[in-house]
């Protein structure tokens, strides 16, 4: 879209006095519309031809401030492109609150909705860039369906990302993971029409912390033997959101070019029907020598990971960090809106807490409560990958994948929505974010850029 002409819209708290610069009319205009400055308040100011001259925005309390809630406006404005003036507590937050917000995954679609920010004075435009290019990453895949991503497509577009950043990739493919010993990923993905697959790609120098990325790619879930209900499964082509955020995650690294030695797992799987699906009651053999008792199969999310954390201990790094849509208790306990966070490192868990919470990004630290691990018992097998009732799944799914970590200095484990069920500032509704803006904060803080 050809833009000729930028609106100003001017961002004000709550009760906070109306800039100088209308005139009696416009300040007429405004105080009939009964314009406070509370969150989401729009109001369009009339020129002297009685054409929109300019915008009113309300951001709320400013103590209460969301560093998102120029998305807000974003949503709301007509076609057109912006310069947006007020008062921000982060105007970087600001500028890629409204970009995320103007957010519109028109990949099917012809008629795409086109609102564009001109400018934000004091915004640092390159770290607006790189946020705004992490989270729309992540949510372009995982808005996709899986006739559009399957697990080939996936791996292609796994390695044209990896390529553009000049990072070092290889991938092992169907009966290769039964030869080199990543039994739990095959397992899961075996049924399918297109084969399971691991994706390892590593950037930067060998000498700086390892900080090691896995991420879940179920690109579908039906739920395997256990198949889900139909509506249970109409969303499940966001089951790989966790290996999208973990690209986003990766593509802010690199492109900020941290002073880390980066490795990135993605075991890409669909969780299919066939002759040869995997079965309630089997017993599979782990990449870590342990086995495991299938309690349900469609808890096949955290067998890819285990397999794929296994190989991320064997070097021993500095930090793992995964992420996964991989519990519907971790929602019942905490929402949508929030990842539910565990991890070995409680310092770390309080970084990335803290983090999240000043960029939009919210985490909830979850306990790893250790008298929880015998719910994971099994009589035939070293354990069930799911607990022996209906209590705790989270945590139970957390407490599981912990027994594949042994060697990494910390781990911290993400089990995210990646969806937007209802609007909020700067996220429309369908595939988003989560975990990827606090983890980038956190790392950046800790190790600095080269």
């Amino acid at each position: 879209m050809s833009v000729s002409k930028s609106f100003s819209v001017h961002c004000l708290w709550q009760d906070q006095d109306l800039p100088g610069a209308l005139n009696a009319q416009q300040s007429a205009w405004v105080k009939a519309h009964n314009f406070a400055g509370k969150k989401g308040e729009l109001v369009a100011l009339p020129g002297k031809d009685g054409e929109v001259s300019a915008y009113l925005f309300g951001m709320g309390p400013k103590e209460q401030a969301d560093p998102f809630v120029t998305g807000l406006a974003a949503a709301s404005l007509p076609e057109g492109e912006y310069a947006l003036e007020g008062d921000f507590n982060d105007p970087t937050l600001a500028a890629a609150g409204f970009r995320l917000g103007a957010y519109d995954f028109d990949r099917f679609r012809k008629t795409p909705k086109t609102v564009k920010l001109a400018s934000l004075k004091g915004a640092d435009e390159d770290e607006v860039d790189l946020l705004v290019e992490a989270a729309t990453l992540a949510r372009d895949l995982t808005n996709r369906p899986a006739n559009d991503l399957g697990p080939e497509t996936y791996e292609k577009e796994i390695r044209d990302f990896a390529k553009q950043h000049g990072a070092k990739v290889t991938s092992i493919v169907g009966d290769d993971l039964l030869d080199q010993n990543f039994p739990l990923i095959h397992a899961v993905g075996r049924a399918a029409y297109e084969a399971p697959r691991l994706l390892d790609f590593t950037w930067g120098d060998e000498s700086d912390p390892k900080v090691t990325l896995v991420g879940k790619g179920v690109v579908f879930d039906t739920g395997g033997l256990d198949i889900k209900p139909p509506q249970s499964m109409l969303l499940m082509r966001k089951d790989m959101g966790g290996s999208a955020n973990i690209l986003g995650l990766a593509h802010a690294i690199m492109k900020a070019n941290l002073k880390v030695r980066l490795r990135v797992l993605i075991p890409v799987v669909e969780n299919s029907i066939s002759a040869n699906a995997f079965r309630p009651g089997d017993i599979l053999d782990s990449r870590n020598g342990m086995t495991v008792e299938i309690g349900n199969t469609d808890a096949e999310g955290r067998l890819v990971l285990a397999d794929a954390l296994s190989l991320a201990d064997e070097e021993k790094p500095d930090m793992i960090i995964d992420m996964a849509t991989l519990t519907g208790a971790a929602r019942v306990a905490v929402g949508a809106d929030l990842g539910a966070l565990y991890s070995t490192d409680d310092k770390l868990a309080q970084e990335l807490v803290a983090q999240g919470k000043a960029s939009a990004d919210p985490l909830w630290q979850m306990p790893l409560w250790d008298e929880y691990d015998d719910m994971l018992k099994s009589n035939i097998a070293d354990v069930n990958h799911i607990s022996n009732g209906p209590l705790a799944g989270s945590i139970t799914a957390a407490l599981f994948l912990r027994r594949f970590v042994k060697n990494a200095k910390s781990w911290t484990h993400m089990d995210i929505m990646a969806w937007a069920p209802l609007a909020r500032p700067g996220r429309p509704v369908g595939a988003t974010e989560q975990g990827q803006r606090a983890a980038y904060r956190v790392l950046k803080a800790r190790y600095g850029k080269k």
